[in-house]
């Protein structure tokens, strides 16, 4: 007794730590974390959902919305084309990424930091520009379809519909899919390939029982990456479509075309379901997966091989000429003075004058939500990260949470959009005869709204990274903060985000660039006094101004190309610092 007398004067010394460390105040933490994630994801979804039972006048119909949907062959047959351009995508971006990955990994070849930039450059960009420079290539006075200006034999793909649009679908899947098929080709114990190698096997029997099954789990989430992706994209379809309608396009044209939101909100949810079951497939096979490297793993590390080498080189450089021959047209096509008749450089498509979309306004509106969105993104994530991971009290609330967290990677930004336009557009609702106002209908046709919906539809991503370096961290540094009274506020401030940096610094990078380049989840929600980047790309192409909308997409991919140099920059600063503080 006397000794637990004598320890507890330097615990009562604090009252305000054991306040900030009592079971108290991190209950209040995990409910706050739990009315975020209701507010901005649980009810949106639920005002989408029941807006799809309603018809216009609001009288219940039950099913009959879909009834409706699948009845109609116009609207029908959107299904199998997004379910087709999807299959088809995931066929060309998967192999292709896992080629790509397979050169980087597996063999000895120059240049890979400039392979794997190239490989990544798609994610600058908004997927409208991926259509438009298909456009400049192989629409009806397109570099390839003229012959280059006919110097050559030309010759037309049929671009617009299917084509273009699995075309420029398979782009904007390949740099996921690459990342994914990488790191899961790094993950492998060199031992089995000795051991394999030591008992005479040949290479294509090594690669069939060794390295496709040790990146069975990769492929698998790859395909599911791929193919959710295509299938909910909105601005390659837009560009290229033609009359080739997808369900992307579909929700566009039933809510900004004929003012139909309730048939919006059923296609939406059409949308949502195939997206949702990919979700939840690929998360019931991750859970399976074993841990890829043992304790005493050995990293593989590739010999020279000349033949498998300038095999994967030459591989490598060919889907890299695709990339260069993007970046490349897009940047040309956006100084011609006039396509394809006047071809001397000019800068005059990127005054924006008398081009819609609002211009420079538009930009800089952008590079302010991304700005927001990557400040606030990375407070929310982390805060909500934190809580989940870190805390112990009311493990079942924080498991619905942690489910909430993970459900915008199955949304796709027009359902977001669609969603917060029901829920955030209402003034107020009835309830057992009571009128009760909604507080947060001020934010509708404002940045806020703007930036609120790219903090939950990039959540997931931000979210899984904070965790995962979280997880990193030694639960013996709560141990030893509890046992000496710290509040965990210290420990934060301390240890944990010092440590966490570089997950910080790359969550802020990924939320500004994926807001930079989003269209689909803004394309419901901006008003006229608040253009945005890539719906002015939208606009202007929507008007004829190609050219224009091409510079403004070339805008966009220099800030993201500068915004990524000072992520490494600052990572590598970091690091450094880091290293210095590890050998002290």
């Amino acid at each position: 007794m006397n000794t637990a007398v004598a320890a507890s004067p330097a615990r009562n010394a604090h009252p305000l730590a054991d306040i900030l460390a009592g079971r108290g105040v991190r209950a209040v933490l995990i409910a706050l974390v739990g009315l975020w994630l209701v507010v901005t994801v649980a009810l949106p979804l639920a005002s989408l959902l029941s807006k799809s039972l309603f018809d216009p006048r609001g009288r219940f119909l039950g099913l009959g919305n879909f009834l409706r949907f699948f009845s109609e062959p116009s609207l029908f047959s959107s299904l199998t084309h997004s379910l087709w351009v999807s299959t088809a995508t995931t066929a060309v971006a998967v192999p292709l990424g896992f080629v790509f990955a397979y050169g980087l990994c597996r063999a000895n070849i120059p240049g890979k930091a400039v392979f794997r930039a190239l490989a990544l450059s798609p994610l600058f960009a908004p997927t409208l520009m991926h259509g438009i420079v298909l456009i400049y290539l192989f629409g009806r006075k397109g570099l390839v379809t003229t012959g280059f200006f006919g110097h050559t034999a030309g010759f037309d793909i049929g671009l617009y519909g299917q084509v273009g649009i699995i075309i420029a679908e398979a782009l904007f899947a390949f740099p996921p899919s690459f990342l994914i098929l990488s790191t899961a080709l790094s993950l492998t114990d060199a031992r089995l390939y000795e051991a394999a190698a030591s008992l005479g096997a040949s290479r294509w029997r090594i690669f069939r029982t060794i390295t496709l099954p040790g990146v069975k789990y990769g492929l698998m989430s790859a395909v599911f990456i791929s193919f959710v992706s295509s299938f909910t994209d909105f601005g390659a379809p837009k560009v290229v479509g033609g009359a080739y309608n997808v369900l992307a396009t579909d929700i566009y044209k039933q809510v900004i075309g004929q003012q139909n939101f309730v048939m919006g909100a059923t296609v939406s949810v059409v949308l949502l379901i195939p997206t949702a079951l990919a979700f939840l497939a690929d998360a019931l096979i991750q859970r399976r997966q074993s841990a890829g490297l043992a304790a005493k793993a050995v990293p593989y590390a590739p010999r020279r091989n000349l033949g498998r080498d300038l095999l994967a080189f030459l591989a490598c450089s060919l889907i890299s000429a695709g990339f260069v021959t993007y970046l490349g047209i897009g940047l040309y096509a956006s100084l011609v003075d006039v396509w394809p008749y006047k071809l001397g450089l000019v800068l005059r498509h990127f005054d924006f004058t008398g081009a819609g979309g609002g211009g420079y306004a538009a930009y800089f509106n952008s590079l302010r939500m991304s700005a927001y969105s990557a400040v606030l993104g990375v407070g929310v994530a982390f805060f909500t990260a934190y809580v989940l991971e870190k805390f112990k009290e009311y493990p079942r609330l924080r498991q619905g949470c942690a489910a909430l967290s993970l459900l915008p990677m199955a949304l796709p930004g027009l359902v977001i959009g669609l969603a917060y336009i029901f829920y955030f557009n209402t003034p107020g609702w009835d309830v057992l005869g009571l009128r009760l106002p909604n507080p947060l209908h001020g934010l509708y046709a404002t940045m806020g709204i703007l930036v609120l919906s790219n903090l939950v539809y990039f959540h997931t991503v931000a979210f899984l990274t904070a965790r995962t370096a979280l997880k990193q961290l030694d639960r013996e540094y709560e141990s030893v903060s509890d046992s000496l009274g710290m509040p965990f506020t210290r420990l934060v401030r301390k240890v944990t985000l010092p440590v966490c940096l570089p997950a910080v610094l790359e969550i802020g990078y990924y939320y500004f660039v994926r807001s930079m380049t989003t269209l689909s989840a803004v394309i419901f929600l901006y008003s006229a006094d608040i253009p945005l980047a890539a719906v002015a790309v939208a606009n202007m192409d929507d008007a004829g101004d190609t050219a224009a909308a091409l510079a403004m997409c070339v805008l966009i991919v220099a800030t993201n190309l500068v915004v990524r140099l000072a992520y490494g920059a600052a990572t590598a600063g970091v690091r450094r610092r880091a290293r210095v503080w590890t050998n002290r």
